[in-house]
């Protein structure tokens, strides 16, 4: 029998493919069907109000993965087996199930499958001028809570609050999910309608952990300096917080900090401060524009950003500027929502509760962004990183709510990118709300958890397992943005490989001359560009519903695809910190002493969608190469390889299908063996077989050793059309040739 995919409400109980996924089910709840077996859940209240919370149901005994913003910035993922688990402002929830084969008893036995598990996906979204979040109970009940920030804007249902849907592979569902909900709501774009901004492609450095907002254009020029003397210079620079012209009216001169008066900060101008300006020619510049001019000129930059705030600072705009007048400026005090203080307090958000935040007319914001945008681009910056922007959620009172604002916001935003930097060039930050998420149409760029915060060593393994769990949505409507680390620091090479997979950008912020060029080179090719995988890296299958950060046992698995090949970096994340929330709940000690030392698997069949680069005719063999210990291995597509890891140690895996040409000539590419991504230097493999030889032609980036395995030793190689040395290694058909350095497209000829 066909069990219907559709979710509905039958007998009291949430019903997904035959099976029960909520029971007690109020009959306050609405089900409307959407497309391709998914549905809109919602319900009915018997008063109108701002803010309603629904129960759902009761959800038990499904292995689930949430993630949840833990204070108002940012989301972490957590896993667990019941509702009570579900923690406040979830904002995505994924259950596990497996189908029950008594359903199938009129299907043959031998034709059903051995793997009967499905996915079920909840995404709670928004719903007209209201916006809906998950939160669980002690009672094990899962909740919805819509809420629209305004007081005046009220309802009394909900019909289309939280998203459902369900399928065989969760990277399916969740791609499929996005797009239903791009076409049926129209407020946001999925990432593969959207233009993708030239800078990812190229190695980067921020101002931020280098000066902090003692930025000045002496600093900057030190620091690309010290980059170039290095042989590895950033092609695209952020020069973040401090080049803007602010006030601090409640710090006066000669007068400590007031704690927490710092985020009261507020814009006075659009025009850049003293330090870019002088009139001097030993104060390094005479203005924004021959700053920018001159270390484009002399470092080869080819992209310029500069940091702002989406309220324009951290405080806003300062109402009484003459500058700021013509936005129509007010002092508003933010209102945070029970959800944002639910999880975890945010000492910026209460500072600004108590000393308010200048806000520009929505009305107004639209010219304001301009205004600043058209300022920068006429002095050749080429783009923008907007941080701060789960603001505005908080500013919605009096404004037609959260959702209306924040899409306002949004909406001139980007309105503004697209006159002033024709590239679609913005970084958006601090922006993991689902008012921001689902009002996305054309940022194409987030950053994906908390900062990589260098003076904190239990946060590294929750900054690297954050990002993989959170990319699992995020990657879908924006490219996951890992932020900036340091390459001369105790993690540098854990951070490294990470940001290698995830297929972002990579920048780093290292004060001047405080570089380790050897992790740089792992990841930087010699003309400055990267080798960036194809999609967001996320957590394999089998470690989507575990804790690879506290449970003492699971090594998080974290995969991607290039063009011809995949790969799988391992990481151990275990013993060095824990989730915030997470251990006061349990009571788990903060960290165990020592490295631990956990084992694991790795699979070709791991990385997702490695079919569709392999080609109809692959037989489902691999060859695996590691990057740390340089071994190569062959297995068939579900064959498995061990691997075992202490504390902040990471492993990386070339997947690359072996292709067979002829009748037993295999081969298949790995790439640059000394490049954390290996295969990303793989552009293109062909083969030419005439009637005495064969040729296998390989389309190869960048310079170095590059490797393939082969199961026969050519008869010699060709570079660019010119004889070059290889080695062969006959026991495992590891085939190296030595590139010269550069980051040019070389055609590699291997003549068998």
């Amino acid at each position: 029998m066909t069990i219907k995919a559709t979710p509905i409400i039958k007998d009291g109980c949430l019903m997904v493919r035959g099976k029960v996924v909520l029971s007690r089910v109020p009959q306050n709840i609405l089900v409307s069907p959407a497309s391709n077996g998914s549905a809109f859940f919602g319900a009915t209240s018997p008063s109108p109000s701002s803010r309603h919370v629904f129960s759902l149901g009761v959800l038990e005994k499904y292995r689930f993965l949430c993630l949840f913003r833990v204070k108002i910035w940012w989301m972490i993922p957590r896993v667990g087996k019941s509702g009570s688990e579900i923690p406040m402002e979830t904002q995505m929830l994924l259950l596990e199930a497996t189908e029950e084969s008594a359903l199938n008893d009129e299907v043959n036995s031998s034709e059903t499958s051995t793997d009967n598990t499905f996915y079920i996906l909840f995404l709670p979204v928004l719903d007209g001028l209201f916006r809906s979040s998950l939160q669980g109970t002690s009672e094990n009940e899962l909740h919805f809570c819509v809420e629209s920030g305004d007081a005046n804007v009220q309802t009394s249902q909900a019909l289309e609050a939280v998203f459902v849907n369900s399928g065989e592979n969760p990277f399916e569902l969740i791609k499929n999910s996005v797009k239903i909900l791009e076409q049926h709501k129209g407020t946001f774009c999925h990432i593969e309608n959207k233009k993708i901004p030239a800078h990812l492609d190229w190695f980067g450095w921020c101002t931020w952990d280098a000066f902090y907002t003692q930025v000045n254009p002496q600093g900057i020029k030190e620091g690309l300096q010290s980059f170039l003397e290095g042989g590895c210079s950033p092609k695209f620079l952020i020069i973040d917080d401090g080049w803007q012209d602010t006030v601090n009216e409640f710090r006066k001169e000669g007068e400590p900090l007031i704690e927490g008066t710092q985020f009261a900060t507020r814009l006075v101008d659009i025009k850049e401060n003293g330090k870019f300006r002088s009139s001097g020619p030993d104060e390094g510049c005479t203005d924004l524009h021959e700053f920018i001019d001159t270390i484009k000129e002399k470092y080869g930059l080819k992209f310029v950003y500069m940091w702002h705030a989406l309220a324009g600072y951290w405080g806003g705009v300062l109402p009484s500027s003459d500058s700021m007048k013509k936005y129509n400026p007010k002092l508003v005090y933010p209102i945070q929502s029970p959800g944002n203080v639910g999880n975890m307090r945010d000492i910026a958000m209460d500072s600004l509760e108590k000393y308010g935040v200048g806000v520009i007319d929505p009305s107004k914001i639209f010219d304001f962004y301009n205004d600043l945008h058209s300022y920068l681009a006429s002095n050749g910056v080429d783009g923008v990183k907007v941080d701060v922007q789960n603001l505005i959620e908080t500013l919605g009172s009096g404004c037609g709510g959260r959702v209306t604002l924040t899409r306002q916001y949004q909406e001139a935003l980007e309105r503004s990118i697209s006159r002033n930097f024709k590239e679609n060039n913005l970084i958006c930050c601090m922006s993991h709300n689902s008012d921001s998420i689902y009002s996305s149409k054309r940022s194409a760029i987030a950053r994906a958890s908390e900062d990589f915060m260098p003076r904190e060593p239990t946060f590294q393994t929750l900054h690297i397992a954050s990002v993989a769990f959170n990319s699992f949505l995020l990657g879908e409507i924006v490219v996951p943005d890992w932020d900036m680390f340091h390459s001369k620091h105790d993690t540098a090479d854990f951070h490294g490989a990470a940001r290698a997979l995830g297929g972002c950008a990579v920048y780093v912020s290292d004060k001047p001359g405080i570089h380790d060029f050897k992790i740089l080179k792992k990841l930087v090719l010699p003309d400055g560009s990267i080798l960036r995988a194809r999609h967001a890296g996320r957590p394999t299958r089998d470690c989507l519903f575990e804790d690879p950060v506290m449970d003492a046992k699971s090594l998080l698995k974290i995969w991607n695809l290039n063009k011809l090949t995949g790969v799988i970096g391992v990481f151990n994340c275990q013993g060095a910190g824990s989730w915030p929330m997470k251990q006061e709940a349990e009571e788990i000690p903060t960290v165990p002493s020592g490295p631990s030392s956990l084992s694991g698997h790795v699979s070709p069949i791991d990385v997702e969608f490695l079919d569709d680069i392999a080609g109809e005719d692959w037989n489902g063999d691999c060859a695996i190469y590691a990057f740390n210990s340089g071994s190569l291995s062959m297995l068939p597509k579900k064959g498995i390889l061990e691997v075992s890891l202490t504390t902040l140690k990471y492993e990386i895996y070339t997947i690359s299908p072996i292709k067979v040409f002829g009748q037993n000539l295999q081969f298949s590419p790995i790439g640059l063996l000394d490049m954390y991504n290996s295969g990303g230097a793989v552009e293109a493999v062909n083969c030419i077989i005439d009637v005495s030889s064969y040729t296998i032609k390989v389309n190869g980036r960048g310079g170095g050793r590059f490797g393939a395995y082969s199961n026969t030793k050519p008869t010699f190689c060709r570079v660019d059309m010119k004889e070059e040395e290889f080695t062969y290694n006959d026991k495992n058909g590891l085939l190296i040739v030595k590139l010269e350095c550069t980051g040019n497209l070389r055609e590699i000829e291997f003549i068998y």
